[in-house]
């Protein structure tokens, strides 16, 4: 590109990003939240910064705050204009600063190439917040303060072009100058890189605090060894009550049963059990009672002898011998047959246990941990279950929440299947957006943690390397009716045109648009007229007429 540069393209589309949930109190620029920050408070944490860590060092936090911030904007700007020239496509950069209330900036030099990773750029920025927070606190200054706004510019440039690419201020309104301006160049152009290049890198002070929340960290996990407890994940209260119980259970050998909806993590649970007891070095045996067939379940569980039934060609022990001494675990325990649970029942009371097809008993050691998301109270009294033999599962129950009751574990457990999913698909993921965090936060999850992990999953694979977890990867339908959102707030009538065709071409009478448009309204909102009226735009009269007159 020449000096001769075209005018910055029009904004429209990265206003379109931006979004005001007024009701709900979050402000979303695409996928990432945003918060309104009065320049008054953006000055006091500025002096706090200066004060508690000089001016040095509250320089370089900016700075690398900027960094991040400007990588992100780069990450998503040749997606927002995938067809356009590269001014138009880079100018994302700028405009995404001017648009969000930091600086005005006019390109006076841009000379850049893709495919040789050149580039040179000189910019003028205009009404810098940072320039003036600067001079209403200090003064002038005796060298630039545009720090976050640099590191922003350095940040996104970088990305950009796939090379480092280091700006300074040439100029600064701070240092009593009427105008801002920045240069960028490749590092190794600038005689000063190294000395530019240590802003950019984490400050020996941060390396301390790491040091130290490391040291923390050990010594909590000292101090907590004891009542650690697998390796379960989760902080929510729900979470850590369930966690309590079952770490009370596990020094003992009760039998143990686990009850909550399909998904919960059940298995994941008895697993922790099983580590966080005495027996943790003995095996740990599970066994789906509703993937096998009835007929064989017997065999499977308490072994069978040679020539027992047709095919029985040798012995071989169950699932119980196989678990001796350590935990045996019977998920979908309610699918065992009247049988099969008379046979358990003996085993429980006993300890000891016949093979099918034998007249031996042998002694096992056994600790049983049940699971199931079926009500066996109505089991037992539809028939379909021991009484007694509930009474001996039931000694110690422990219900698992369900995820949609312990939403606070979501951050915590989308952290632990990106790097379980990472590390299997060979992706390393920086994380999700904000948006994507809040609709995995407002999702009613029925398949619970295991809906959670195949959803995150399906994120891993469609994400690119290195990048950001969008809601699209995660939820394209809900995501699609985001955007319709965002096409409404933005005025554009060509997508109500198109849908008004198709309705026409159906052949939809407007009553009938008219009276489902109500019926969805005010179910949406529990039957709420005025908040009914307010979604469709019209007042308590206007509706409670087209009510009587529709007669919904």
């Amino acid at each position: 590109m020449n000096d001769e540069l075209p005018q910055l393209p029009a904004v429209d589309d990265i206003q379109n990003l931006l979004r005001f949930e007024y009701e709900e109190g979050r402000i979303w620029l695409g996928e990432e939240r945003m918060i309104l920050l009065r320049s008054s408070e953006m000055q006091a944490l500025r002096r706090e910064l200066i004060d508690s860590l000089g001016m040095d060092r509250a320089k370089g936090l900016l700075i690398r705050m900027g960094y991040i911030a400007g990588q992100q904007d780069a990450a998503t700007a040749k997606k927002l204009r995938p067809d356009a020239p590269l001014f138009d496509i880079f100018s994302v950069g700028p405009q995404s600063h001017m648009v969000t209330g930091q600086v005005k900036v006019t390109p006076i030099k841009l000379e850049m190439d893709e495919q040789r990773q050149t580039f040179h750029g000189i910019f003028n920025w205009e009404n810098s917040f940072e320039a003036e927070i600067f001079l209403a606190e200090y003064g002038v200054s005796y060298e630039p303060v545009c720090w976050a706004q640099i590191g922003y510019a350095t940040g996104y440039t970088s990305h950009f072009m796939g090379r480092q690419i280091l700006f300074r201020e040439q100029g600064c309104v701070g240092c009593g100058e009427k105008i801002c301006r920045i240069e960028g160049r490749p590092v190794e152009e600038w005689d000063d890189c190294e000395e530019l290049l240590r802003y950019y890198r984490p400050d020996r002070i941060a390396d301390q605090l790491f040091e130290l929340q490391s040291q923390v960290t050990s010594l909590r996990e000292n101090l907590t060894k004891d009542q650690s407890f697998g390796d379960l994940v989760g902080c929510s209260q729900k979470f850590l009550q369930v966690r309590e119980l079952l770490a009370k259970a596990a020094e003992s050998r009760v039998t143990v049963l686990l009850l909550g909806e399909t998904g919960v993590g059940k298995d994941m649970f008895a697993t922790a059990l099983h580590k966080g007891s005495p027996r943790r070095d003995k095996p740990f045996v599970a066994v789906n009672c509703a993937a096998i067939p009835r007929d064989l379940i017997e065999a499977e569980l308490f072994g069978v002898e040679k020539g027992a039934f047709t095919g029985a060609d040798q012995s071989r022990p169950g699932r119980f011998e196989r678990a001796h001494g350590g935990t045996l675990f019977l998920d979908e325990v309610g699918e065992l047959s009247l049988q099969a649970q008379a046979a358990l029942l003996r085993v429980l009371q006993e300890n000891e246990l016949e093979r099918v097809g034998d007249t031996r008993t042998r002694k096992v050691d056994v600790r049983l941990v049940a699971a199931t998301n079926e009500d066996l109270g109505r089991a037992v009294e539809e028939g379909r279950f021991r009484s007694d033999l509930l009474y001996r599962l039931n000694v110690y129950s422990v219900t698992v929440p369900p995820l949609r009751e312990r939403l606070d574990d979501i951050p915590e457990l989308v952290r632990h299947f990106i790097a379980k999913y990472g590390a299997l698909h060979g992706k390393s993921i920086q994380g999700v957006t904000d948006k994507a965090m809040q609709m995995l936060r407002d999702y009613h999850w029925p398949g619970n943690i295991r809906e959670l992990g195949n959803i995150m999953e399906r994120g891993i694979i469609l994400v690119e390397q290195g990048g950001y977890i969008e809601a699209a990867h995660l939820f394209p339908h809900l995501a699609a009716k985001e955007s319709v959102k965002q096409v409404v707030a933005s005025g554009d009538p060509g997508w109500l045109v198109e849908t008004v065709d198709q309705m026409l071409e159906a052949g939809c009478e407007l009553g009938q648009v008219e009276r489902e448009m109500t019926v969805r309204a005010l179910d949406r909102v529990g039957g709420n007229v005025t908040r009914a009226a307010k979604l469709l735009g019209l007042s308590r009269a206007a509706l409670d007429y087209r009510l009587k007159k529709n007669k919904c």
